[in-house]
């Protein structure tokens, strides 16, 4: 069974993306406000209240702010790794049907198996995630601060990907409303992604199978979709990418739909020893 994957929304002003699967709809963060999810996801013809669960990045207000209230009246599991839960508990009126996932170790909902793997990012215990069933394999990195071993190791084999590209470094530089910490933070290795750096790791990880690829957490200020696509697309030549689209804050994606082959397995190796959560960095 195919995949299908919508960006609701990608920005500083909120992020969520929708993804319909053999197991269920998912929602992965809920960074827009809890009417513009349910709106949004009506538009793309989704009853909230029939979600199967919902992903958690990070805790960051972008990726998680419109949690509490939308639920409020909701019985929808919430996964997230312990920390990020912690983080965001706190102070929530929401009685939230938490599952608390072990960075690193899949978990399987009903035939597909989800892994979150840790990435670099100023939050409590950020991770990208990677939806794998026989047929359809769908990756999302967001908020990631440089290129880790653990990105390189996930997010192969891969039918698409959601991968953040934040920022054009000549826009970013030439930024006159950034004070120049700002800046040093956004290009820092626990920042974003520079349309560069992005397109360099789609083009390192991507192979044959990759059709979709999203673009998203474009910075209003210093890049934009025009800038994003003719820095990425040349890039990208190697490979056989049939939609490249960059996600828009204010409306959603089309939908994607994706896998029909089965699934690339990739064999990985780890160097010798155990390979512990150091190691991926």
């Amino acid at each position: 069974m195919s995949m299908k994957v919508s960006v609701l929304g990608s920005g500083s002003g909120g992020n969520a993306t929708v993804i319909s699967c053999a197991s269920g709809i998912y929602l992965i963060d809920v960074g827009l406000s809890a009417k513009q999810i349910v709106l949004r996801l009506k538009q793309m013809g989704i009853d909230p209240d029939t979600l199967s669960g919902i992903f958690l990045t990070h805790e960051h207000s972008d990726h998680a702010r419109g949690l509490d209230v939308f639920m409020r009246k909701r019985d929808i599991p919430v996964y997230a790794n312990a920390l990020t839960k912690e983080a965001l508990e706190w102070g929530m009126k929401s009685k939230i049907k938490w599952k608390v996932f072990l960075t690193g170790q899949a978990f399987d909902l009903n035939g597909v198996s989800v892994t979150a793997f840790p990435i670099q990012h100023d939050a409590a215990e950020p991770v990208g995630f990677v939806l794998e069933s026989d047929t359809a394999k769908f990756g999302l990195v967001t908020d990631v601060g440089f290129i880790t071993r653990s990105m390189r190791m996930h997010l192969i084999g891969l039918d698409a990907l959601f991968i953040e590209a934040n920022y054009d470094e000549e826009l970013l530089e030439a930024d006159t409303k950034r004070p120049w910490a700002t800046k040093q933070r956004i290009a820092s290795q626990h920042g974003h992604l520079s349309n560069t750096q992005a397109g360099e790791f789609i083009a390192e990880v991507g192979c044959e199978k990759l059709s979709c690829v999203l673009l998203g957490h474009l910075s209003s200020d210093c890049n934009n979709a025009s800038v994003a696509t003719k820095t990425i697309e040349p890039l990208l030549t190697s490979l056989n990418v049939t939609d490249l689209i960059c996600a828009d804050q204010h409306q959603p994606t089309s939908w994607f739909e994706f896998g029909s082959k089965p699934s690339l397995k990739v064999a990985l190796k780890a160097p010798k020893g155990e390979l512990n959560q150091a190691d991926l960095f």
